[in-house]
């Protein structure tokens, strides 16, 4: 593939998997769902019934829905249907007025909605089945957050996209499957700078999540509280401590329902915000240009899409961990490493952090945001002193391109079941508790 067309398509894919949404995108693509029903219903909604996959009940069980300060997938589904917006695809709740929610709630107080797991193949489902004025519409989204892949009106079907089979890589996926560590840092480092400008943007959206984060309380206050302790000497105002420390205000503000859009990255915000508030921060410790901060970005970004095409869209794998590979590779390229020091990076955090569980999209995100930044954060300063995690050592392959296979491996095939169990887990606590 000539270079240029390589190029042209990375850009391709950054538009694609960069992109704003308001709220953790589980429950909007739930929402969603329910919002494109409601528009194709005609009539004001009365009932819905929703089915996620059980990934997605995983991810939008506990996790505030933003303007609403309610947990869940029940309230996504009713406000998505009440008054969400059904152009706005993962920004669909962005303008949520206090009357939709106040109706929200009582609908979903009155059992007015029903949310259940659907037996399918996909790792990413959502359906919205609504019903008003003796009418019903459903609308079934598959394998990415905002793909609806059938719409019908009183059983009728009025669009169905042909299915893919379940063995079927996407031209995109092969796309990324076949690139190379190397291609993405030339990428990142050699591109005409108008090409990839507009990644600026990310540093725009997602900083300011971690102000909101910073001078609000949000979540578990994780950002906050660290911003509080830097006056005892607790915590610094050291490059580190700065990263973790802002990078979770915007995880804080994002998980805890703050009303703004987060810059996403493989359709999560909290793997978008990981990717980009440490270079953010790197490059303001450096004095970094502007042109030096959108190509950091860019290869953030473009390497954190790229370790997640080998992995299941959603898993048992906390992919903040893989973001932050992204985000490693940025910061030691800000701070003077070559492609050498890229690469040990990679062999580094593949060594330390990988094998971080997802247990659901919740507060307790930010945590997990935390600890792979604190990751990236060590990485990038043992590669800059020529230190790494040798081939001979666990999931670490001499070549870290096949490192990034190998975690890949364990989140598709050795996690599988690790996600069933903490699913049951999950459920049966709720029983529990209720």
């Amino acid at each position: 593939m000539e270079l240029e067309e390589m190029w042209k398509k990375m850009v391709d894919c950054l538009h694609k998997e960069v992109k704003p949404a308001t709220g953790c995108t589980e429950p909007i693509s739930l929402a969603y769902a329910s919002a494109v029903a409601a528009e194709k219903l005609g009539q004001p909604v009365e009932k819905i019934e929703a089915r996620v996959s059980a990934n997605m009940m995983k991810n939008g069980m506990a996790v505030i829905v933003p303007g609403t300060e309610t947990p869940g997938l029940y309230i996504a589904a009713a406000v998505g249907a009440l008054g969400g917006d059904p152009k706005g695809g993962l920004q669909v709740l962005k303008r949520l007025s206090p009357e939709v929610v106040r109706k929200g709630k009582k609908m979903v107080a009155d059992k007015l909605v029903s949310v259940d797991i659907a037996d399918v193949p996909n790792v990413l489902y959502s359906e919205a089945k609504v019903y008003g004025g003796g009418h019903t519409a459903r609308v079934c989204i598959a394998d990415d957050h905002t793909n609806v892949v059938r719409i019908e009106k009183d059983d009728a079907v009025l669009f169905e996209a042909p299915p893919m089979k379940s063995d079927e890589v996407s031209p995109e996926e092969q796309f990324l499957n076949n690139l190379t560590l190397k291609d993405v840092y030339q990428f990142a480092t050699e591109c005409p700078i108008g090409d990839i400008r507009f990644m600026e943007e990310a540093a725009k959206l997602n900083e300011e999540l971690s102000k909101v984060g910073l001078s609000e309380k949000y979540g578990h206050c994780i950002g906050y509280t660290m911003k509080s302790e830097i006056h005892t000497g607790f915590l610094s105002n050291a490059l580190q401590d700065t990263i973790i420390m802002k990078t979770a205000g915007a995880s804080d503000a994002r998980m805890g329902g703050a009303p703004l859009p987060a810059m996403t990255n493989s359709g999560s915000g909290n793997q978008g915000i990981t990717a980009t508030i440490p270079v953010v921060v790197t490059a303001q410790k450096v004095k970094a240009s502007k042109e030096q901060l959108i190509r950091a970005l860019t290869m953030s970004h473009m390497t954190a899409i790229y370790i997640h095409s080998f992995l299941p869209k959603l898993s048992a794998l906390c992919a903040c961990g893989t973001a932050a590979m992204g985000a490693a590779t940025g910061m030691v390229w800000l701070l003077g490493g070559k492609f050498q020091d890229v690469q040990d990076t990679i062999s580094n955090m593949t060594g330390d952090h990988i094998g971080m569980v997802c247990d659901g999209a919740g507060n307790s995100c930010t945590l997990k945001v935390a600890t792979a930044c604190d990751a990236a954060c060590r990485a990038v300063m043992l590669s800059l002193h020529n230190i790494r995690v040798t081939g001979s050592e666990g999931l670490v392959s001499n070549n870290p391109d096949e490192s990034i296979r190998n975690i890949g491996e364990l989140a598709k095939k050795g996690m599988e079941q690790t996600d069933k169990e903490i699913l049951q887990i999950m459920l049966h606590k709720n029983k529990l508790d209720t």
